[in-house]
């Protein structure tokens, strides 16, 4: 007796259902990974924008080289929003007040450059700075100060005033 003859396998051919799932497969591999590109790109935004972020980047390593230097200096310093102005008050690292600096603060509106104002603080007291102006709503502050010896210090506040 002969063995039965087994049926040869047909070749493999490729249909219209292989190319469309071979396509949709592609697509959906494609947005997956967009999909993760803008995530992480969402998750890792801080969300600071700068006017003119190409000059910014210029200056990068100089403004971190001048925080570096600042922070060695030691110096602190603190505003307030009064009724009759600005108060600014700048210690050392041992929190003993700084007398005799040169102050200045420059207001500037939160969304707007419009009304932006230049300060010159006078020293009312060791330490204590002030500047006269009637001001209402929430202001920027950035706050200048320096001695004889040419260190400076700089801050940054937002302040609202009633």
């Amino acid at each position: 007796m002969n063995a039965p003859a087994s049926a040869a396998k047909p070749p493999f051919t490729v249909r219209g259902w292989h190319v469309a799932a071979g396509v949709v497969a592609f697509f959906a591999l494609v947005v997956g990974v967009d999909a993760g590109f803008l995530v992480m790109a969402y998750r890792s935004h801080p969300g600071q924008v700068a006017a003119r972020p190409y000059e910014a980047g210029l200056v990068y390593n100089a403004e971190l080289e001048r925080l570096r230097a600042q922070e060695a200096l030691g110096w602190r310093a603190g505003a307030a929003a009064r009724a009759e102005g600005l108060e600014v008050v700048v210690q050392d690292r041992d929190r003993r007040p700084l007398g005799g600096l040169r102050v200045s603060a420059t207001l500037q509106r939160p969304a707007t450059e419009q009304g932006r104002t230049e300060l010159a603080l006078q020293e009312t007291a060791p330490g204590r700075y002030a500047a006269t102006r009637g001001l209402s709503g929430t202001w920027d502050v950035h706050i200048e100060a320096a001695d004889g010896a040419g260190q400076r210090f700089m801050a940054e506040r937002r302040l609202t005033w009633p």
